[in-house]
């Protein structure tokens, strides 16, 4: 019996922003769910009704049944929990499950975060301090590019077409998102490593990532 509206997961999500990765493993799992957009040109995401669903005033939040859940690594490691049968986590008690939670700890924590400081380097400067401004952002910009370099020599160790090697998890998700941010790099953008450029034509190659470009109906370049 298909699911009602009321059963259905709903995910307040920015085309491109960072509801990108938690949009793309709804995709993955063929789950029903409903799209709400958050008119962030308007400040939604800090009216109150908004900060009830997330109080840091970000985006995305899931909304699935009486869970309201937000940060996008969570989200991500609740659908493959809640989603056993589609395969995106590996077994618990596992080594490849430790490592797993590693690398979704580490691109949120340590990739995310500084591209967070990359787009946004006007929150650790003075009001006014161009310069400042655009030594935070080439700061990051190379701190990220590092990043890169580790997750190239990642997919070069195990010659596996995922990030984790032979599946696909609900890191590739996150790992997908966070390589598309850097489309723009005026040095080296993920496309252009000699590992992550073909794991990305790989990852768009994919019908539930086709699905969320066309209905989220971002503009080229897609990475």
């Amino acid at each position: 019996m298909p699911a009602s509206i009321a059963d259905m997961m709903t995910l307040h999500y920015l085309p491109g922003a960072a509801s990108f990765a938690v949009h793309t493993l709804l995709q993955e799992t063929d789950t029903p769910f409903t799209l709400q957009r958050v008119d962030r040109a308007n400040n939604a995401q800090k009216a109150p009704a908004y900060l009830e669903l997330n109080p840091n005033g970000l985006i995305p939040v899931l909304v699935d049944g009486d869970l309201m859940l937000y940060e996008t690594a969570a989200i991500l490691l609740h659908l493959a929990d809640t989603h056993p049968a589609v395969g995106l986590a590996p077994a618990l008690g596992s080594a490849e499950r430790a490592h797993y939670y590693k690398w979704m700890l580490w691109l949120s924590n340590t990739m995310q975060a500084t591209l967070i400081h990359y787009f946004y380097p006007e929150r650790l400067v003075d009001e006014g301090n161009v310069e400042g401004r655009a030594q935070v952002q080439a700061h990051a910009e190379a701190r990220v590019v590092g990043c890169l370099a580790q997750i190239d020599t990642l997919l070069a160790g195990h010659g596996g077409p995922w990030l984790l090697g032979a599946n696909y998890s609900a890191a590739d998700a996150l790992a997908f998102m966070l390589c598309r941010w850097t489309r723009n790099f005026k040095s080296q953008p993920a496309r252009d490593f000699a590992h992550i450029g073909p794991y990305l034509q790989r990852m768009l190659a994919r019908p539930a990532l086709q699905r969320v470009f066309a209905t989220e109906q971002l503009p080229p370049p897609l990475v």
